[in-house]
C-alpha cells in the first residue's frame, strides 16, 4: 500500500549549459552541446612536415621525366640528320656490300698517322700499289695505294677516305699501306679524267 505522505524521489535534470558548475564532468557537458548546437565542417590540415617529403618526391619524380624526355628528343633529331658509321671487317664488307659511313678496318683512326680521301680506281704505277686515290688537282696529287688487310677492289668508284703509313716510293708520289677505310660516296664522280 502506497502512503500518500511520502514524496517520489525527484531526478535531477541536467545542467543547463549556460549554468555555472563547479565540476569537471559539467564542463565536458557543456562542451559537447556547444559542438552539437553549431556544428562546424572538418577540415584535416596537412602538417608542414607531412607534405614536404611529398612534394620533394614529385618534384624530383618531374625533373627525371623531363630530362629523359628530353634525352630521347634529342637523340632521335641527331639520329635523324646523321648516322652512326658502321665497322666492318673486310669479310663482311665482301659479303653484306658497302654504304656510305661504313668503317671497313681498325676502328680507331688515331693507330694510322697518314690519311687522305679521293675516289679509289684500280691499278697503280711503276709496280707500285695495287690502287690509287684521284684527287683535286690532277694526276700528280695521286695516292698510291696498298693493303695487306683489306680487299681495295670492294671501294673502287667509291669516295673514300684512307688511313694507314707512308712508305718511300721509287715512282709513286705517295705510296700508303691502307689499314682502315671509310667510305664517303657511293659511285661518285672522279674529279679528273686519267690519261690512258
Amino acid at each position: 500500500m502506497l502512503k500518500t505522505d511520502q514524496k517520489p524521489k525527484a531526478t535531477t535534470p541536467p545542467p543547463e549549459p549556460n549554468a555555472p558548475s563547479g565540476s569537471s564532468d559539467n564542463k565536458i557537458l557543456k562542451k559537447i552541446a556547444t559542438q552539437a548546437d553549431n556544428p562546424q565542417p572538418m577540415s584535416p590540415t596537412p602538417s608542414p612536415s607531412s607534405s614536404k617529403p611529398l612534394v620533394t618526391i614529385l618534384v624530383a619524380f618531374l625533373l627525371v621525366a623531363a630530362g629523359t624526355a628530353t634525352g630521347l628528343g634529342v637523340s632521335k633529331v641527331i639520329s635523324i640528320g646523321t648516322s652512326a658509321p658502321v665497322t666492318k671487317t673486310a669479310q663482311q664488307a665482301s659479303q653484306e656490300g658497302v654504304a656510305v659511313g661504313d668503317i671497313i678496318g681498325l676502328p680507331d683512326k688515331s693507330t694510322f698517322k697518314d690519311s687522305a680521301q679521293g675516289v679509289l680506281v684500280k691499278g697503280g704505277t711503276g709496280g707500285e700499289g695495287s690502287h690509287h686515290l684521284l684527287r683535286e688537282g690532277g694526276a700528280d696529287q695521286n695516292v698510291y695505294l696498298t693493303s695487306s688487310v683489306l680487299d681495295l677492289d670492294q671501294l673502287v668508284g667509291h669516295k673514300v677516305e684512307v688511313w694507314g703509313e707512308t712508305f718511300a716510293a721509287q715512282t709513286a708520289g705517295w705510296l700508303m699501306d691502307v689499314g682502315r677505310t671509310e667510305v664517303l660516296e657511293l659511285n661518285a664522280q672522279p674529279p679528273f679524267v686519267e690519261k690512258q
